[in-house]
């Protein structure tokens, strides 16, 4: 599977760019969506390092 300079792979790098390609937008992307893109993605992150956390505790104990 080809890589671009950023480590995605093609498939996902171009799953994402059309998600948030916008024509409207100067700068090409959709903003708002983009950062809520982001965000959610942080989210979840977030929700499977505390999973992660909480099982190592769980261990500890």
């Amino acid at each position: 599977m080809e890589m671009n300079f950023n480590n995605i792979d093609s498939s996902a790098y171009n799953e994402i760019k059309q998600l948030i390609t916008s024509k409207d937008s100067v700068v090409g992307i959709d903003a708002v969506h983009t950062h809520i893109v982001i965000i959610h993605k942080l989210i979840q992150i977030e929700q499977q390092l505390q999973a992660l956390q909480q099982s190592l505790n769980a261990l500890e104990q």
